[in-house]
């Protein structure tokens, strides 16, 4: 059985074809008993160096190695054995087959060797066709490996592995502790039964440090949302400081507005991964391989399986053994790694910061009747002295109305909390007197002629144009008509 520490196939049979001439060629013998020595050597028994059975070799081979050996400033390499003349090549396969083999693994990348091999029997009937081993040989000299359908035949799963195929695939690491950290869920082998009796499978979110494999948190959710994200990523942040950068897949919790505004005003980079292309998130793929390899293996006796102790066992699991196990790549302990640095994390500021920081801002327009603003079917109340604002912006996290903060569209500072409106408060009739939210706007009487029309008429007469209407005659008013108006008033007055 070969052995790990077995020189390659080329070196074992020009070792042992040295090995049977060396002799020769460190005592030569005398030209006459040249002949002698190869039929000596001929008559014996060596062992085979691939199958390790008795084999013998002919004198005349053996003059060749001979003076092959002998002419040659390394012996050892010239008495390997050649490559063939036509390495390379497959003489068996015709242009007319070649072109029709390419032309199938163009349309079919999924076919078998042996399907290829019927198809093309098939479309080259009229000449042979090669062995099965050679259209084999054939396909693999030519990068023709058999690629499997994506499990969803969308347009970006077939762009994915299409570039797979294109593009070199290499394994990375940062040089500091903190650059990079990893961040994705993972679903449970196993379900768990809830406070309310229900089984169901949790997710696993993780984060790691790229550098050392440091677990930054660990913690089970019973869902895969934007809001759990936040709360697990908060926490680690809290434990090992803010990163440089965060590596993400492509789905709706890592995407949410939340999160990626949260990150950017923490100064934390987001990269995510390609579409359908895990493989850019390695580190983390093969992180749940040891959770599901040991920490879930450990509970299988555990029946009534609760999320409390599912949580406790991980942070044990994590905390007592992952940290402290030597890693097969690092050669060190990922807690060793660690502490060992150089680390680039920055101090997290304290909680309300962080809960702050996980918010999305939306612009409404608040009603003129009441000054309320709809937010998620609930209204909300705009403080008094800002009513004179038509459009106002509100940050709040879709999870959590308990904290709306009403800030500045230019500034983004936060001018004030607003609460939701209370109707069962506004019911008992107080009211509040307003203040003026800027000048004394109180209503005063017109006087006189407005200032563009007092303009206009004095433009008009700048012209020394006529009027450009006729006056019409007043009605004339009689003294007889007078008098009686005047005498029908007196009658009328009582005395």
């Amino acid at each position: 059985m070969k052995t790990v520490t077995d020189p390659p196939e080329r070196d074992r049979w020009a070792r042992l074809r040295f090995s049977i001439i060396g002799p020769l060629l460190a005592a030569p013998p005398a030209p006459r008993e040249l002949g002698a020595a190869f039929l000596a050597l001929a008559a014996k028994t060596w062992r085979h160096p691939i199958t390790g059975l008795d084999v013998r070799f002919g004198a005349s081979t053996l003059e060749h190695w001979y003076y092959r050996a002998r002419r040659a400033a390394d012996p050892v390499a010239a008495l390997r054995d050649r490559l063939r003349a036509n390495e390379g090549c497959f003489p068996s396969l015709t242009p007319v087959a070649v072109a029709a083999l390419t032309s199938q693994y163009r349309e079919h990348p999924g076919w078998t060797a042996q399907l290829h091999l019927d198809n093309l029997r098939v479309a080259c009937s009229d000449s042979p066709v090669a062995s099965y081993t050679t259209v084999r040989r054939y396909l693999r000299a030519q990068g023709m490996h058999r690629q499997s359908a994506p499990k969803r035949a969308t347009e970006g799963a077939v762009a994915a592995r299409d570039r797979l195929e294109q593009l070199e695939v290499r394994s990375y690491e940062v040089e500091h502790v903190a650059a990079l950290w990893h961040l994705d869920f993972h679903h449970a082998s196993r379900k768990v039964l809830t406070r309310a009796g229900a089984w169901v499978k949790p997710m696993l979110l993780g984060v790691i440090d790229d550098r050392s494999r440091l677990v930054c948190h660990l913690q089970w959710y019973l869902d895969e949302t934007a809001q759990s994200l936040v709360h697990g990523l908060s926490q680690a942040f809290m434990k090992r400081g803010l990163p440089r950068a965060l590596m993400t897949d492509n789905g709706a919790a890592m995407l949410s507005e939340e999160v990626t505004t949260g990150l950017a005003r923490l100064g934390v980079v987001h990269q995510t991964t390609l579409p359908y292309s895990p493989y850019q998130n390695a580190k983390q793929e093969s992180f749940w391989g040891r959770v599901e390899g040991r920490l879930m293996a450990m509970l299988e006796g555990e029946q009534a399986l609760t999320l409390e102790l599912l949580n406790e066992a991980t942070q044990a699991w994590a905390e007592q053994e992952y940290h402290r196990t030597v890693h097969t790549e690092l050669k060190v302990t990922p807690l060793a790694r660690y502490l060992a640095g150089p680390s680039v994390a920055r101090k997290c500021p304290d909680s309300g910061v962080l809960r702050d920081a996980f918010r999305i801002e939306v612009e409404r327009r608040a009603r003129r009747a009441d000054g309320t603003i709809s937010l998620g079917g609930t209204r909300f109340e705009i403080p008094a002295r800002l009513r004179h604002l038509s459009d106002v912006h509100v940050r709040y996290a879709r999870w959590d109305f308990s904290r709306v903060d009403l800030v500045d569209a230019r500034t983004g500072a936060v001018l004030c909390p607003i609460k939701p409106l209370d109707k069962a408060a506004n019911a008992d009739g107080k009211r509040r007197r307003l203040d003026p939210a800027g000048m004394d706007l109180s209503a005063l009487p017109p006087t006189g002629m407005a200032p563009l029309l007092r303009e206009l008429l004095a433009e008009y007469a700048a012209t020394g144009q006529p009027p450009t209407y006729l006056p019409s005659a007043e009605p004339a008013v009689t003294t007889t008509a007078i008098t009686t108006t005047t005498s029908i008033l007196s009658e009328s007055e009582p005395e």
